[in-house]
Protein backbone atom coordinates (compact mmCIF):
# COMPACT_ATOMS: atom_id res chain seq x y z
CA UNK A 1 0.00 0.00 0.00
CA UNK A 2 1.35 3.43 -1.09
CA UNK A 3 1.29 6.56 0.77
CA UNK A 4 -1.05 7.75 -1.77
CA UNK A 5 -3.64 5.04 -0.49
CA UNK A 6 -2.37 5.71 3.55
CA UNK A 7 -3.61 9.65 2.97
CA UNK A 8 -6.70 9.03 1.22
CA UNK A 9 -8.12 5.97 3.25
CA UNK A 10 -6.99 8.94 6.45
CA UNK A 11 -8.18 11.79 5.52
CA UNK A 12 -11.98 9.96 4.55
CA UNK A 13 -11.59 7.80 8.22
CA UNK A 14 -11.08 11.49 9.95
CA UNK A 15 -13.93 13.05 8.52
CA UNK A 16 -16.51 10.12 9.02
CA UNK A 17 -17.39 11.36 12.55
CA UNK A 18 -17.74 15.16 11.44
CA UNK A 19 -19.68 13.57 8.34
CA UNK A 20 -21.71 12.10 10.60
CA UNK A 21 -22.31 14.65 12.84
CA UNK A 22 -22.52 17.36 10.24
CA UNK A 23 -24.53 16.17 7.21
CA UNK A 24 -22.94 19.03 4.86
CA UNK A 25 -18.97 18.00 5.27
CA UNK A 26 -19.90 14.52 4.18
CA UNK A 27 -21.38 15.95 1.44
CA UNK A 28 -18.36 17.65 0.78
CA UNK A 29 -16.06 15.02 1.00
CA UNK A 30 -18.43 12.83 -1.13
CA UNK A 31 -18.29 15.67 -3.44
CA UNK A 32 -14.80 15.14 -3.86
CA UNK A 33 -14.70 11.72 -3.83
CA UNK A 34 -16.86 11.81 -7.18
CA UNK A 35 -15.24 14.96 -8.73
CA UNK A 36 -11.39 14.45 -8.10
CA UNK A 37 -11.50 10.79 -7.40
CA UNK A 38 -7.98 10.89 -5.22
CA UNK A 39 -8.87 6.99 -4.91
CA UNK A 40 -7.77 6.53 -8.52
CA UNK A 41 -4.72 8.66 -8.06
CA UNK A 42 -3.55 5.82 -5.79
CA UNK A 43 -2.10 2.25 -6.60
CA UNK A 44 -3.22 0.18 -3.74
CA UNK A 45 -6.30 -0.74 -1.65
CA UNK A 46 -7.82 2.89 -2.19
CA UNK A 47 -8.38 1.95 -5.62
CA UNK A 48 -10.65 -0.85 -4.73
CA UNK A 49 -12.73 0.41 -1.34
CA UNK A 50 -16.03 1.64 -1.81
CA UNK A 51 -14.73 5.15 0.13
CA UNK A 52 -18.10 7.06 -1.36
CA UNK A 53 -20.29 4.39 -0.11
CA UNK A 54 -19.09 4.39 3.63
CA UNK A 55 -19.09 8.64 3.43
CA UNK A 56 -22.73 8.48 1.56
CA UNK A 57 -23.94 6.23 4.03
CA UNK A 58 -22.50 8.36 7.86
CA UNK A 59 -24.08 11.49 6.11
CA UNK A 60 -27.26 10.22 5.27
CA UNK A 61 -27.80 8.19 9.00
CA UNK A 62 -26.42 11.51 10.45
CA UNK A 63 -29.20 13.40 9.00
CA UNK A 64 -31.62 10.75 10.00
CA UNK A 65 -30.11 11.14 13.84
CA UNK A 66 -28.82 14.89 14.52
CA UNK A 67 -31.17 16.33 11.66
CA UNK A 68 -33.93 14.87 10.79
CA UNK A 69 -36.14 17.48 12.44
CA UNK A 70 -34.67 20.74 11.77
CA UNK A 71 -33.92 20.12 7.99
CA UNK A 72 -35.63 18.41 5.57
CA UNK A 73 -34.02 15.64 3.36
CA UNK A 74 -34.65 17.33 -0.05
CA UNK A 75 -35.95 21.04 -1.27
CA UNK A 76 -39.26 20.04 -3.00
CA UNK A 77 -39.73 22.28 -5.94
CA UNK A 78 -40.19 20.87 -9.90
CA UNK A 79 -36.71 19.48 -10.45
CA UNK A 80 -36.86 17.56 -7.57
CA UNK A 81 -40.05 16.36 -7.89
CA UNK A 82 -39.07 15.73 -12.12
CA UNK A 83 -35.70 13.72 -11.04
CA UNK A 84 -37.91 11.48 -8.63
CA UNK A 85 -40.61 11.06 -10.97
CA UNK A 86 -37.73 10.06 -13.28
CA UNK A 87 -36.46 7.73 -11.33
CA UNK A 88 -39.59 5.69 -10.90
CA UNK A 89 -40.34 5.92 -14.65
CA UNK A 90 -36.87 4.64 -15.20
CA UNK A 91 -37.24 1.93 -12.46
CA UNK A 92 -40.61 0.96 -13.96
CA UNK A 93 -38.84 -0.09 -17.54
CA UNK A 94 -36.29 -1.52 -15.85
CA UNK A 95 -38.36 -3.91 -14.08
CA UNK A 96 -40.14 -4.98 -17.76
CA UNK A 97 -36.62 -5.25 -19.27
CA UNK A 98 -35.73 -8.85 -20.74
CA UNK A 99 -32.09 -8.37 -19.38
CA UNK A 100 -31.28 -8.20 -15.55
CA UNK A 101 -27.76 -9.22 -15.01
CA UNK A 102 -24.66 -8.19 -12.98
CA UNK A 103 -24.17 -5.41 -15.65
CA UNK A 104 -27.58 -3.90 -16.28
CA UNK A 105 -28.09 -4.16 -12.23
CA UNK A 106 -25.38 -2.20 -10.95
CA UNK A 107 -25.80 0.76 -13.54
CA UNK A 108 -29.29 0.78 -12.11
CA UNK A 109 -28.62 1.14 -8.34
CA UNK A 110 -26.06 3.42 -9.60
CA UNK A 111 -28.37 5.39 -10.90
CA UNK A 112 -30.94 5.30 -7.62
CA UNK A 113 -27.96 6.43 -5.63
CA UNK A 114 -27.59 9.60 -7.93
CA UNK A 115 -30.61 10.72 -7.53
CA UNK A 116 -30.99 9.95 -4.13
CA UNK A 117 -27.68 12.11 -3.32
CA UNK A 118 -28.77 14.82 -5.13
CA UNK A 119 -32.08 15.14 -3.51
CA UNK A 120 -30.19 15.23 -0.63
CA UNK A 121 -27.64 18.02 -1.99
CA UNK A 122 -31.14 19.81 -2.17
CA UNK A 123 -31.97 19.63 1.24
CA UNK A 124 -28.20 20.10 2.04
CA UNK A 125 -27.50 23.27 1.05
CA UNK A 126 -29.29 26.08 2.33
CA UNK A 127 -27.62 29.35 2.59
CA UNK A 128 -25.90 31.30 0.25
CA UNK A 129 -22.48 29.73 2.65
CA UNK A 130 -23.06 26.45 1.96
CA UNK A 131 -23.87 27.16 -1.70
CA UNK A 132 -20.83 28.90 -2.29
CA UNK A 133 -18.64 25.61 -0.34
CA UNK A 134 -19.81 22.72 -2.51
CA UNK A 135 -19.56 24.63 -5.64
CA UNK A 136 -15.47 25.97 -5.25
CA UNK A 137 -15.75 21.66 -4.20
CA UNK A 138 -16.93 20.83 -7.29
CA UNK A 139 -14.71 23.33 -9.13
CA UNK A 140 -11.20 22.86 -7.91
CA UNK A 141 -12.15 18.90 -7.95
CA UNK A 142 -12.34 19.32 -11.48
CA UNK A 143 -9.93 21.72 -11.87
CA UNK A 144 -7.56 19.98 -10.43
CA UNK A 145 -7.76 17.76 -13.88
CA UNK A 146 -8.23 20.65 -15.81
CA UNK A 147 -4.96 22.99 -14.79
CA UNK A 148 -2.72 19.26 -14.17
CA UNK A 149 -3.83 18.24 -17.93
CA UNK A 150 -3.41 21.78 -19.27
CA UNK A 151 0.14 22.15 -18.07
CA UNK A 152 1.46 18.96 -19.40
CA UNK A 153 0.03 19.92 -22.55
CA UNK A 154 1.29 22.82 -22.82
CA UNK A 155 4.73 21.27 -21.83
CA UNK A 156 4.90 18.36 -23.93
CA UNK A 157 3.81 20.10 -26.74
CA UNK A 158 0.13 19.08 -26.99
CA UNK A 159 0.20 15.39 -25.95
CA UNK A 160 -3.12 13.33 -26.05
CA UNK A 161 -4.74 13.00 -23.12
CA UNK A 162 -6.59 9.61 -23.53
CA UNK A 163 -8.79 9.23 -20.54
CA UNK A 164 -10.19 10.83 -17.60
CA UNK A 165 -9.39 10.14 -13.70
CA UNK A 166 -12.39 7.25 -13.48
CA UNK A 167 -15.70 6.06 -12.89
CA UNK A 168 -17.96 7.93 -14.97
CA UNK A 169 -14.94 10.53 -15.97
CA UNK A 170 -12.82 7.76 -17.68
CA UNK A 171 -13.61 7.86 -20.73
CA UNK A 172 -12.04 10.75 -22.57
CA UNK A 173 -15.67 12.10 -24.27
CA UNK A 174 -17.09 11.97 -20.56
CA UNK A 175 -13.90 13.79 -19.16
CA UNK A 176 -13.95 16.55 -21.63
CA UNK A 177 -17.73 17.33 -21.41
CA UNK A 178 -17.26 17.43 -17.53
CA UNK A 179 -14.87 19.83 -17.92
CA UNK A 180 -16.90 22.05 -20.11
CA UNK A 181 -19.25 22.29 -17.57
CA UNK A 182 -16.64 23.08 -15.05
CA UNK A 183 -15.18 25.63 -17.45
CA UNK A 184 -18.26 28.40 -16.60
CA UNK A 185 -18.29 27.09 -12.70
CA UNK A 186 -14.46 28.69 -12.42
CA UNK A 187 -14.90 31.54 -14.36
CA UNK A 188 -18.41 32.91 -12.55
CA UNK A 189 -17.60 31.74 -9.21
CA UNK A 190 -14.13 33.96 -9.47
CA UNK A 191 -16.44 36.64 -10.55
CA UNK A 192 -18.59 36.73 -7.62
CA UNK A 193 -15.57 37.10 -5.58
CA UNK A 194 -15.51 40.83 -6.42
CA UNK A 195 -13.46 41.70 -3.49
CA UNK A 196 -10.63 39.35 -4.15
CA UNK A 197 -9.06 40.16 -7.67
CA UNK A 198 -6.81 37.84 -7.01
CA UNK A 199 -9.03 35.09 -6.88
CA UNK A 200 -10.57 35.95 -10.47
CA UNK A 201 -6.69 36.16 -11.70
CA UNK A 202 -6.44 32.65 -10.80
CA UNK A 203 -9.82 31.12 -11.69
CA UNK A 204 -9.67 32.94 -15.25
CA UNK A 205 -6.11 31.00 -15.77
CA UNK A 206 -7.40 27.67 -14.68
CA UNK A 207 -9.99 28.15 -16.94
CA UNK A 208 -7.96 28.78 -19.92
CA UNK A 209 -5.91 25.17 -18.91
CA UNK A 210 -9.29 23.59 -18.74
CA UNK A 211 -9.79 24.39 -21.96
CA UNK A 212 -6.33 23.26 -23.03
CA UNK A 213 -7.41 20.01 -21.90
CA UNK A 214 -10.25 19.83 -23.21
CA UNK A 215 -8.50 20.16 -26.46
CA UNK A 216 -6.10 17.32 -25.78
CA UNK A 217 -8.82 15.12 -25.33
CA UNK A 218 -9.40 15.43 -28.87
CA UNK A 219 -12.88 14.63 -28.30
CA UNK A 220 -15.16 16.31 -30.94
CA UNK A 221 -18.39 16.35 -28.89
CA UNK A 222 -16.34 17.68 -25.71
CA UNK A 223 -14.96 20.91 -28.57
CA UNK A 224 -18.67 21.78 -29.40
CA UNK A 225 -19.87 22.04 -26.17
CA UNK A 226 -16.90 24.54 -25.28
CA UNK A 227 -17.83 26.49 -28.44
CA UNK A 228 -21.31 26.78 -27.29
CA UNK A 229 -20.40 26.99 -23.80
CA UNK A 230 -18.27 29.92 -25.07
CA UNK A 231 -20.54 31.82 -27.09
CA UNK A 232 -23.38 31.77 -24.26
CA UNK A 233 -20.92 33.25 -21.77
CA UNK A 234 -20.33 35.65 -24.06
CA UNK A 235 -23.59 36.83 -24.92
CA UNK A 236 -24.58 37.10 -21.50
CA UNK A 237 -22.11 39.42 -20.49
CA UNK A 238 -23.28 42.21 -21.07
CA UNK A 239 -20.11 43.30 -23.34
CA UNK A 240 -21.54 41.09 -26.54
CA UNK A 241 -18.60 43.03 -29.09
CA UNK A 242 -15.82 42.98 -26.86
CA UNK A 243 -16.33 39.38 -25.54
CA UNK A 244 -17.04 37.96 -29.81
CA UNK A 245 -13.74 40.26 -30.53
CA UNK A 246 -11.77 38.06 -28.09
CA UNK A 247 -13.24 34.79 -29.00
CA UNK A 248 -12.83 35.49 -32.72
CA UNK A 249 -8.84 36.33 -32.03
CA UNK A 250 -8.95 33.30 -30.18
CA UNK A 251 -10.18 31.63 -33.24
CA UNK A 252 -7.84 32.78 -35.28
CA UNK A 253 -4.92 32.05 -33.51
CA UNK A 254 -6.21 28.47 -32.56
CA UNK A 255 -4.93 26.97 -35.75
CA UNK A 256 -1.42 28.42 -35.53
CA UNK A 257 -0.54 26.90 -32.02
CA UNK A 258 -2.95 23.57 -31.63
CA UNK A 259 -1.02 20.46 -32.34
CA UNK A 260 -1.78 19.09 -36.01
CA UNK A 261 -3.18 15.27 -34.58
CA UNK A 262 -6.13 17.79 -32.95
CA UNK A 263 -6.28 19.71 -35.81
CA UNK A 264 -7.08 16.71 -37.86
CA UNK A 265 -9.51 15.30 -35.44
CA UNK A 266 -11.51 18.29 -35.71
CA UNK A 267 -11.23 18.66 -39.15
CA UNK A 268 -13.57 15.68 -39.15
CA UNK A 269 -16.97 17.00 -37.02
CA UNK A 270 -18.60 17.30 -40.58
CA UNK A 271 -17.55 14.68 -42.52
CA UNK A 272 -20.60 12.19 -42.40
CA UNK A 273 -18.39 9.29 -43.70
CA UNK A 274 -16.12 8.59 -41.10
CA UNK A 275 -16.22 5.69 -39.06
CA UNK A 276 -16.58 7.30 -35.59
CA UNK A 277 -19.51 9.52 -37.01
CA UNK A 278 -21.10 6.76 -39.09
CA UNK A 279 -21.54 4.13 -35.53
CA UNK A 280 -23.41 7.15 -34.64
CA UNK A 281 -25.60 7.56 -37.33
CA UNK A 282 -26.17 4.01 -37.18
CA UNK A 283 -26.91 4.24 -33.13
CA UNK A 284 -29.52 6.72 -33.92
CA UNK A 285 -31.17 4.97 -36.50
CA UNK A 286 -30.87 1.66 -33.96
CA UNK A 287 -32.47 3.86 -31.06
CA UNK A 288 -35.35 5.25 -32.81
CA UNK A 289 -36.54 1.62 -34.47
CA UNK A 290 -36.16 0.90 -30.35
CA UNK A 291 -38.34 3.64 -29.82
CA UNK A 292 -41.27 2.92 -32.47
CA UNK A 293 -41.08 -0.90 -31.61
CA UNK A 294 -40.94 0.22 -27.02
CA UNK A 295 -42.89 3.47 -27.00
CA UNK A 296 -44.26 3.55 -23.09
CA UNK A 297 -41.20 1.60 -21.50
CA UNK A 298 -38.69 1.67 -23.73
CA UNK A 299 -36.15 -1.42 -23.52
CA UNK A 300 -34.65 -1.55 -19.76
CA UNK A 301 -32.44 0.67 -18.34
CA UNK A 302 -28.92 -0.55 -19.94
CA UNK A 303 -30.82 -3.00 -22.65
CA UNK A 304 -30.00 -0.64 -25.30
CA UNK A 305 -26.77 -3.20 -26.05
CA UNK A 306 -28.48 -6.45 -25.40
CA UNK A 307 -31.51 -5.31 -27.22
CA UNK A 308 -29.17 -3.97 -30.22
CA UNK A 309 -28.75 -7.04 -32.38
CA UNK A 310 -33.01 -7.39 -32.35
CA UNK A 311 -32.81 -3.73 -34.15
CA UNK A 312 -29.86 -3.14 -36.28
CA UNK A 313 -29.17 -4.25 -39.57
CA UNK A 314 -26.21 -7.46 -39.65
CA UNK A 315 -23.97 -5.20 -41.20
CA UNK A 316 -24.03 -2.79 -39.06
CA UNK A 317 -23.56 -5.71 -35.96
CA UNK A 318 -20.55 -6.77 -37.76
CA UNK A 319 -18.86 -3.10 -37.97
CA UNK A 320 -20.28 -2.16 -34.65
CA UNK A 321 -19.05 -3.55 -31.03
CA UNK A 322 -19.66 -0.18 -28.18
CA UNK A 323 -23.95 -0.91 -29.16
CA UNK A 324 -24.41 2.55 -27.16
CA UNK A 325 -26.89 4.93 -28.46
CA UNK A 326 -24.38 7.73 -28.13
CA UNK A 327 -26.83 10.42 -27.68
CA UNK A 328 -27.98 11.08 -24.41
CA UNK A 329 -31.98 11.92 -25.24
CA UNK A 330 -32.04 8.98 -27.48
CA UNK A 331 -30.70 6.86 -24.68
CA UNK A 332 -33.28 7.90 -21.94
CA UNK A 333 -35.77 7.69 -24.93
CA UNK A 334 -35.15 3.94 -26.20
CA UNK A 335 -34.31 2.44 -22.53
CA UNK A 336 -36.95 4.26 -20.23
CA UNK A 337 -39.79 5.38 -22.72
CA UNK A 338 -41.39 8.67 -24.18
CA UNK A 339 -42.62 10.07 -20.88
CA UNK A 340 -39.20 9.64 -19.14
CA UNK A 341 -37.86 11.44 -22.15
CA UNK A 342 -40.53 14.32 -21.57
CA UNK A 343 -39.92 14.54 -17.84
CA UNK A 344 -35.58 14.39 -18.59
CA UNK A 345 -35.87 17.21 -21.21
CA UNK A 346 -38.17 19.37 -18.38
CA UNK A 347 -35.56 18.67 -15.95
CA UNK A 348 -32.81 20.16 -18.10
CA UNK A 349 -35.02 23.10 -19.91
CA UNK A 350 -36.39 23.53 -16.65
CA UNK A 351 -32.92 25.32 -15.80
CA UNK A 352 -33.24 28.46 -17.65
CA UNK A 353 -36.75 29.23 -16.36
CA UNK A 354 -35.85 29.02 -12.55
CA UNK A 355 -32.62 31.21 -13.55
CA UNK A 356 -34.45 33.74 -15.08
CA UNK A 357 -36.41 34.68 -12.00
CA UNK A 358 -32.76 33.86 -9.87
CA UNK A 359 -31.13 36.61 -12.15
CA UNK A 360 -33.79 39.42 -11.89
CA UNK A 361 -33.26 39.10 -7.74
CA UNK A 362 -29.39 39.21 -8.00
CA UNK A 363 -29.87 42.54 -10.17
CA UNK A 364 -32.28 44.06 -8.06
CA UNK A 365 -29.79 45.27 -5.42
CA UNK A 366 -25.95 45.45 -5.60
CA UNK A 367 -25.58 43.35 -2.68
CA UNK A 368 -26.99 40.36 -4.48
CA UNK A 369 -25.21 40.27 -7.31
CA UNK A 370 -23.65 37.21 -6.43
CA UNK A 371 -26.71 35.25 -7.01
CA UNK A 372 -26.67 36.99 -10.62
CA UNK A 373 -23.48 35.64 -11.05
CA UNK A 374 -24.62 32.05 -10.03
CA UNK A 375 -27.51 32.42 -11.94
CA UNK A 376 -25.65 32.85 -15.37
CA UNK A 377 -23.20 29.95 -13.62
CA UNK A 378 -25.77 27.87 -14.16
CA UNK A 379 -26.91 28.38 -17.45
CA UNK A 380 -23.99 28.33 -19.14
CA UNK A 381 -22.94 24.96 -17.20
CA UNK A 382 -26.34 23.47 -18.89
CA UNK A 383 -25.51 24.23 -22.18
CA UNK A 384 -22.54 22.94 -22.27
CA UNK A 385 -24.28 19.93 -21.08
CA UNK A 386 -27.19 20.28 -23.60
CA UNK A 387 -24.87 20.39 -26.27
CA UNK A 388 -22.55 17.71 -25.50
CA UNK A 389 -25.13 15.28 -24.40
CA UNK A 390 -26.12 15.06 -27.97
CA UNK A 391 -23.52 13.02 -29.14
CA UNK A 392 -22.42 11.10 -26.07
CA UNK A 393 -23.98 8.39 -24.03
CA UNK A 394 -24.39 10.09 -20.53
CA UNK A 395 -28.33 10.60 -19.99
CA UNK A 396 -27.26 9.04 -16.03
CA UNK A 397 -24.24 11.51 -15.88
CA UNK A 398 -23.78 11.86 -11.83
CA UNK A 399 -22.57 15.62 -12.45
CA UNK A 400 -25.83 16.41 -14.21
CA UNK A 401 -28.17 15.41 -11.97
CA UNK A 402 -25.91 16.87 -9.14
CA UNK A 403 -26.09 20.34 -10.90
CA UNK A 404 -30.04 20.46 -11.26
CA UNK A 405 -29.82 19.92 -7.64
CA UNK A 406 -27.92 23.02 -7.10
CA UNK A 407 -30.42 24.70 -9.68
CA UNK A 408 -32.75 24.12 -6.82
CA UNK A 409 -30.60 25.05 -4.03
CA UNK A 410 -29.34 28.38 -5.29
CA UNK A 411 -33.59 29.38 -6.22
CA UNK A 412 -34.58 28.11 -2.79
CA UNK A 413 -31.27 30.45 -1.21
CA UNK A 414 -31.98 33.69 -3.56
CA UNK A 415 -35.98 33.67 -2.78
CA UNK A 416 -35.00 33.19 1.51
CA UNK A 417 -32.56 35.89 1.07
CA UNK A 418 -34.45 38.11 -1.06
CA UNK A 419 -37.96 37.08 1.23
CA UNK A 420 -35.55 38.84 4.58
CA UNK A 421 -35.33 42.22 3.32
CA UNK A 422 -37.21 42.70 -0.55
CA UNK A 423 -35.98 46.14 -0.51
CA UNK A 424 -37.53 47.46 -4.50
CA UNK A 425 -34.28 48.56 -6.86
CA UNK A 426 -33.85 52.35 -6.98
CA UNK A 427 -34.85 53.20 -10.42
CA UNK A 428 -31.74 54.34 -12.40
CA UNK A 429 -31.51 56.70 -15.34
CA UNK A 430 -32.72 55.15 -18.74
CA UNK A 431 -34.17 52.22 -16.67
CA UNK A 432 -37.68 51.26 -14.94
CA UNK A 433 -38.23 49.50 -11.78
CA UNK A 434 -41.15 46.49 -11.92
CA UNK A 435 -41.85 44.21 -9.58
CA UNK A 436 -42.85 40.55 -10.39
CA UNK A 437 -44.07 37.99 -8.23
CA UNK A 438 -43.27 34.34 -8.32
CA UNK A 439 -43.71 31.38 -6.06
CA UNK A 440 -40.59 30.23 -3.84
CA UNK A 441 -39.93 26.56 -3.19
CA UNK A 442 -39.32 27.91 0.41
CA UNK A 443 -41.22 30.32 1.23
CA UNK A 444 -44.74 31.01 -0.79
CA UNK A 445 -45.06 33.92 -2.73
CA UNK A 446 -43.05 36.76 -2.71
CA UNK A 447 -42.54 40.21 -4.75
CA UNK A 448 -39.63 40.27 -6.23
CA UNK A 449 -38.37 43.86 -7.54
CA UNK A 450 -35.81 43.91 -10.39
CA UNK A 451 -35.06 46.32 -13.24
CA UNK A 452 -34.73 45.88 -16.62
CA UNK A 453 -34.22 48.22 -19.85
CA UNK A 454 -37.61 48.65 -21.63
CA UNK A 455 -37.15 45.46 -24.22
CA UNK A 456 -36.61 42.68 -22.32
CA UNK A 457 -34.28 41.50 -19.58
CA UNK A 458 -31.00 40.89 -20.01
Amino acid sequence: MSYRDIAVVLVVLLTLPSSFRRPFIGLLVFSWLAYMRPQDLCWGMARTMRLSFVVGLAMVVGWWANERGSRRFATWDFRSHAMLALGMLVAVSYAFATTHDEYTNSYFFEYLKIIAIALFTSGQVDSRQRLRAILWTIALSLGFFGIKGGLFGLLTGGAKIMRGPGGMLEDNNDFALALVMNVPLLWYLGVSERTKPFVLRATQVAAFLTVVTIVLTQSRGGFLALCTTGLWIAWRSGKLIRALGVLLLLGAIFPLVAPQDVLDRLSTIGNTKESSANARFTAWATALRMIQDNPVLGVGMRNFKTRYPDYADAQSIRANSSYVAHNSYLQIWAESGTIAFVVYLALLLSVFVVCRRVYRIGRSRPDLAWIADYARMMEATTIGFLVGAFFLNRGHFDLVYHWLSLVTALAAVAFGVYAKAPVTAVAKAGRRAIAVRWRSPTAGSAAVAGWRRPGRWR
